[in-house]
């Protein structure tokens, strides 16, 4: 069994989900600083994660939807996703971000399977809170190593990319450690590096 895994937000996606939101949601200074801060590795992804997603606190759920309906995606993404599929690869998508954004991006872009994190909403409203499979620094990584376990997949037969510091923890168990246009504690951390935004960068480094 061969994987490919990737992060979601400003790797498959053009752009972070949380900051389009809070730009809907008129909060997107307190939501940039923060995640600035997170995806360069000087905050817990936790405790990042809970501040900005408090300050999407009443925003329409419905508005939401609307946000991520109309997500731009990298230059390559599904050509690149369509490619592993051909060559066997089970494509997994990884998101420290909502279910809404990577459920609109499997639709657009055909990988398997996705795991994230979700808005809390009550009434059709956002209550500010957030759970979910995504939630820590080490949850790709954990994640990552269950999926191998069930499918009888290896670290030699497993790609991972990502941009961003709560990446990091894919890349013990892969091969290719791809950092895509990346933060500079991925790129530390990472065996293949892709300046180029275009994701069709890495089908030459694909076997």
């Amino acid at each position: 069994m061969k994987l490919a895994v990737f992060d979601f937000d400003s790797t498959l996606m053009d752009g972070e989900t949380i900051d389009l939101l809070a730009q809907a949601n008129g909060s997107t200074d307190a939501v940039r600083t923060i995640t600035k801060e997170a995806m360069g590795g000087k905050m817990d992804f936790h405790q990042s994660l809970k501040l900005r997603v408090a300050t999407l606190k009443g925003m329409p759920l419905s508005k939401v939807h609307s946000v991520c309906e109309n997500l731009k995606y990298n230059l390559g993404a599904k050509e690149l996703i369509n490619i592993l599929k051909a060559k066997d690869y089970k494509v997994v998508v990884f998101s420290g971000g909502f279910d809404e954004g990577v459920c609109a991006g499997q639709k657009a872009l055909g990988y398997h399977i996705h795991f994230s994190n979700t808005l809390h909403h009550k009434d059709g409203i956002l209550t500010g809170e957030v759970g979910g499979e995504m939630m820590f620094n080490y949850s790709k990584g954990r994640m990552l190593e269950k999926i191998q376990t069930l499918l009888n997949a290896t670290y030699e037969n497993t790609i991972a990319i990502g941009d961003g510091a709560n990446d990091i923890s894919m890349f013990k168990y892969a091969k290719k450690k791809i950092a895509f246009c990346a933060k500079p504690v991925l790129r530390e951390a990472a065996n293949i590096i892709i300046d180029e935004k275009d994701l069709m960068q890495i089908a030459k480094h694909l076997d």
